[in-house]
């Protein structure tokens, strides 16, 4: 699945928002997401097998509970993605700075 696949769903984000907040056993996951989302406990354990599977996510077992905590080897693609675009306006936004630059040079000569 595609980051931005796993990213497009109000769920997931939502999931990774709590998870960024701090590790979380499913348990408890599945109670704050159902309770927001009104959705089933299957439901939620699906989600965080998706973000799992898909390097957000990741869990460790603590006794007889899954502690799962934010992983981010998932964003890896994002950043990527995102440097690309940064590069895009950086060049754009420097040659705006220049003829701002060259504009004010001209009114005071």
């Amino acid at each position: 699945m595609n980051a931005f696949d796993v990213l497009g769903d109000p769920v997931r984000r939502r999931v990774l928002e709590l998870l960024a907040e701090s590790e979380l056993a499913s348990g408890e996951v599945v109670a704050r997401i159902g309770d927001e989302f009104g959705i089933s406990q299957p439901a939620v354990s699906q989600h965080l097998r998706v973000l799992r599977e898909n390097g957000f996510a990741s869990v460790r077992p603590e006794g007889a509970r899954r502690i799962y905590s934010l992983d981010l080897s998932g964003l890896d693609t994002v950043e990527r993605w995102l440097s690309g675009l940064k590069a895009f306006w950086h060049q754009r936004l420097d040659a705006l700075d220049t003829e701002i630059a060259r504009g004010k040079r001209e009114r005071r000569g």
